[in-house]
């Protein structure tokens, strides 16, 4: 599976994460590793603003938009980074 593929598989829900993880794993691919961050990082910020009173739906919807530029990133073989906060998720992810 090349690099593409697991990049955008990566986006299809948690369950895609993990298999795109483990596949990664076996066979590294640097353009999926930092799709593999930057989704990682959007699933975990999708969660803490989903919790927070007031930002709640509008967590929801950030964090639906900023997942779907980065499938669009993916799907064009581009290493777009999320806006404001795609270069923490590398930083701080990059042992994944």
């Amino acid at each position: 599976m090349n690099g593409k593929t697991k990049a955008i598989v990566a986006h299809i829900t948690l369950i895609g994460w993990i298999i795109a993880l483990i596949l990664n794993n076996g066979e590294k691919d640097e353009f999926a590793s930092y799709y593999i961050r930057q989704v990682l990082g959007i699933m975990l910020l999708g969660t803490i603003l989903s919790v927070i009173p007031y930002i709640d739906t509008a967590g929801v919807i950030i964090s639906f938009i900023l997942w779907l530029l980065s499938l669009l990133g993916a799907i064009q073989e581009e290493e777009k980074e999320t806006p404001v906060v795609g270069k923490y998720f590398q930083e701080w992810f990059k042992g994944v």
